[in-house]
């Protein structure tokens, strides 16, 4: 459950992101819950300033419930060591799996600002961040880094920018990437599935210096159309591999429809089939820029990566809304290059059937991702479901680095409205593997979105109970 964000003018609303669904067990969380749902308030946007020019929205979430198939500190490696990574591959041998407790939480408000300073214009401005954390039978899982923010050193978002009706809008700074946030909200969150499809996949979700332009509304084919180009330069202390990032989105509306398209390229940013993560430079750090290894004279090359996706919904009746889509993800591959100096090992898709080469390489990918759902209202319950597959990827390499696997994720929720802001939510979920082994190539890790390792079991299951409170 989400709200939007303030717009630019004549620019589309935007969303909050999901509330990421994963099976959770706490007393805590009923003490917390039933707090909540003591002092929730009517849900609306908190406005304050001269005239109201500031307005303070946002979303806290809180789940439990159980998990199956799950298997702790199997992977040799650390559980933090990328999967591209041959070392990462290997499974600790006769550790069990079983059903799990696991917890989960999140929070993240949104301050906006809009102020008219005349001719017809808007000045405007956003600012959030967002905080999480969860475990598995008390061991911390969701964060990524070590601390609560969910991506440290990225804003989810922080810019201005300027508007009007007539000429449309502009806006600069930090800010999220359209095929995430979109795929996130209304499409894969409305079904219990935003990590499995907005997270996945050869697109990134965050920008740190970006620019943004939009369209007017525009009267096409009988309905509305808005245009939208997004570029970011990445780190620019990257001068021989300079990062660049576009993104073309455009929604159409006509009726009861709605469809989003994007394309996205990027170079130069750092590898990878996390849909979610912020798009800067091939490392984090600059030295690898210019490093050459010394005993065999390689040195950093570069990487790409796209997609192409389309997502439409449409609202068959009052109570009836289907959804859907479809993605195309594409790879350049990245070669092992190690730099002493800052420890640091970038891959993709890597051939490492000969121990004895100098230089492991890389191989470009493509495979294609699919999303269905649907949601029904009945009074002040919702009900969904939802699927995700994750198709088996086209690749020269020779190594198996997952290109042979698929994941198929489905989903039945239910959702209550206790009180205007406050739902009560359920979700029962399931995925399924084609093989035992390294997860498809559009995963980040081979237990990613599920908890359930590809490399361990085929199949399984959660079950998750929660609630949203958005203000």
């Amino acid at each position: 459950m989400n709200t939007r964000n303030p717009p630019l003018a004549g620019q589309p609303a935007e969303s909050i992101p999901s509330c990421v669904h994963h099976a959770v067990r706490s007393g805590l969380l009923t003490t917390i819950a039933l707090a909540i749902a003591s002092i929730a308030t009517p849900a609306k946007a908190i406005d304050f300033g001269p005239d109201g020019m500031f307005s303070l929205t946002g979303f806290a979430e809180f789940t439990t419930g159980m998990q199956g198939s799950y298997c702790h500190e199997c992977q040799v490696a650390d559980r933090s060591a990328s999967k591209q990574i041959q070392a990462s591959d290997a499974i600790a041998p006769g550790k069990p799996f079983d059903n799990a407790a696991t917890t989960f939480w999140q929070f993240q408000p949104y301050l906006g600002m809009k102020t008219k300073i005349g001719g017809g214009f808007e000045l405007v401005g956003l600012l959030s961040q967002r905080w999480r954390d969860g475990a598995v039978d008390g061991r911390s899982t969701e964060t990524r880094y070590g601390g609560k923010v969910d991506v440290p050193g990225y804003w989810y978002e922080k810019n201005i920018g300027i508007g009007h009706e007539d000429y449309g809008s502009v806006r600069i700074g930090s800010m999220t990437t359209r095929a995430w946030s979109v795929a996130d909200f209304p499409y894969a969150t409305s079904v219990g599935l935003s990590s499995a499809w907005a997270s996945s996949g050869a697109g990134y979700g965050m920008l740190a210096n970006a620019l943004r332009l939009g369209s007017r509304p525009l009267d096409i084919a009988e309905g509305d159309l808005y245009l939208e180009l997004t570029y970011d330069r990445g780190d620019t202390n990257f001068t021989r591999l300079k990062p660049a990032f576009y993104e073309l989105y455009a929604q159409f509306h006509k009726g009861d429809l709605v469809v989003d398209a994007m394309y996205q390229d990027a170079t130069n940013g750092g590898p990878g089939a996390w849909g979610h993560a912020p798009f800067s430079s091939i490392t984090p750090f600059s030295p690898d820029d210019t490093y050459v290894n010394p005993g065999n004279g390689t040195s950093l090359s570069g990487n790409k990566q796209s997609i192409a996706m389309v997502m439409a919904r449409y609202e068959v009746n009052t109570k009836l809304q289907v959804s859907g889509g479809v993605r195309r993800n594409e790879w350049s591959g990245a070669s092992v290059v190690y730099n002493p100096a800052t420890n640091w090992t970038t891959a993709f898709n890597v051939d490492y059937s000969n121990p004895f080469a100098a230089s492991n390489m890389g191989y470009g990918a493509t495979s294609t991702d699919v999303l269905l759902g649907a949601r029904y209202r009945w009074g002040k319950w919702l009900f969904s479901t939802g699927m995700v597959h994750l198709g088996k990827a086209a690749t020269d390499n020779p190594s198996e680095r997952g290109q042979s696997n698929s994941a198929t994720f489905n989903t039945i929720g239910a959702q209550y409205e206790l009180r205007p802001g406050l739902n009560l939510q359920g979700t029962a979920g399931n995925v399924q593997y084609a093989r035992r082994g390294l997860s498809p190539m559009s995963m980040p890790g081979n237990d990613s979105f599920s908890n359930v390792d590809s490399r361990v079991s085929t199949s399984g299951r959660w079950l998750t109970l929660g609630m949203v409170y958005v203000f």
